[in-house]
């Protein structure tokens, strides 16, 4: 059976976090560079993952300040 591709596995792991409460509403994430050693991986499966995250409403980016979980995100 065919792996996910990376972008996806980083999208479900974030949300699973989110789910779990092991990342709460405000809390930052990892930089991209942390992301990539954490998932050895180069920055474009980290940035379509990130925007596909903030697309959904679980994360929030603010230019030059990082990604932060959204205030409420869906449940």
């Amino acid at each position: 059976m065919p792996q996910a591709p990376l972008y996806e596995q980083i999208i479900v792991d974030v949300a699973a976090s989110i789910r779990a409460g092991t990342l709460q509403p405000g809390d930052k994430l990892p930089s991209i560079a942390e992301m990539r050693e954490q998932y050895e991986s180069s920055a474009w499966p980290v940035r379509y993952a990130l925007r596909i995250l903030e697309e959904r409403g679980w994360i929030v980016t603010r230019q030059g300040k990082g990604s932060f979980v959204a205030p409420e995100p869906p449940a």
